[in-house]
């Protein structure tokens, strides 16, 4: 009895650390406030903030966030340190200097390498001090570890996959086609009215640009029609088997479909070129 009690303990724990990360999971919708010069900036920033299923409202000057930030105080700051007028260094000191600001994650954004301007920032209070361009995958893990208890490591996105789910052997079950509709380096959701039994270790087959990813993936939880924030029946999995290279093609299409039509080069310019 004490060896199963622990294996229980054990198996609770590991599911937690593993539902972290798995698609479909019930969170509040962060607002993050973006505050650059640049209109192409906030464009291709609003709209990978977007696709990472934050809600965006954007400023182009600091004097202009104060304003907003009277009205209503966002979830996060994304802020560059070369604003015009007010600078980004002087709009987060106002923030950390404000009591009912203090608390406020402010994260800069800079086309410059300055040490002298990163250590003042972080000596104010800043959640993170990031260099232009920035990784999509980095930005979202700082947005995470600065907004959430539990953050998430992998980006989810919604989608819709084929995907081949068993593959007709005693272990893995019948083939059949279903469709995934949220993907994560991590795991994926399928919508489907006939999920495996939670806990099943199912063999997939995951179509991406004609071509099939074979992994073998755990069910952590079911939902029932009606549960879960899009109310859609299906499974939560986890990838527990697959290759490096299956892996590095599911990461360079999460990215594609993040970026697919924005030019992220407009990140490096400097504010002089804007």
């Amino acid at each position: 009895m004490l060896y199963t009690f622990f294996r229980n303990r054990m198996l609770a724990v590991q599911c937690t650390d593993i539902r972290k990360d798995m698609p479909h999971m019930d969170r509040e919708v962060r607002i993050i406030l973006v505050v650059d010069g640049s209109t192409s900036m906030l464009f291709f920033l609003g709209l990978l903030l977007k696709r990472l299923e934050y809600r965006v409202v954007t400023a182009r000057s600091g004097e202009d966030a104060i304003r907003l930030m009277d009205e209503s105080l966002p979830s996060i700051v994304l802020a560059d340190v070369a604003l015009p007028t007010m600078s980004g260094v002087a709009l987060l000191k106002h923030i950390k200097d404000r009591p009912d600001r203090g608390a406020l994650p402010v994260i800069m954004l800079t086309t410059e390498d300055d040490p002298g301007i990163k250590d003042t920032c972080l000596r104010l209070g800043c959640a993170a001090y990031l260099l232009k361009p920035v990784e999509p995958e980095l930005l979202y893990r700082t947005l995470q570890a600065a907004s959430e208890s539990v953050p998430r490591g992998n980006i989810r996105l919604r989608m819709s996959l084929k995907v081949i789910v068993g593959d007709g052997s005693v272990l893995g079950g019948a083939a059949r086609t279903e469709y995934a509709t949220e993907l994560s380096e991590g795991g994926l959701f399928i919508s489907t009215r006939y999920p495996q039994p939670r806990n099943a270790m199912t063999p997939l087959g995951i179509i991406i640009n004609d071509r099939e990813i074979i992994a073998k993936a755990l069910v952590l939880y079911i939902n029932g029609h009606g549960e879960g924030h899009s109310g859609e029946p299906g499974m939560g999995m986890k990838f527990v088997q697959i290759s490096d290279a299956d892996r590095a093609l599911l990461r360079r299409f999460i990215r594609e479909q993040l970026t697919h039509d924005v030019a992220d080069h407009d990140q490096g310019r400097s504010p002089a070129a804007r």
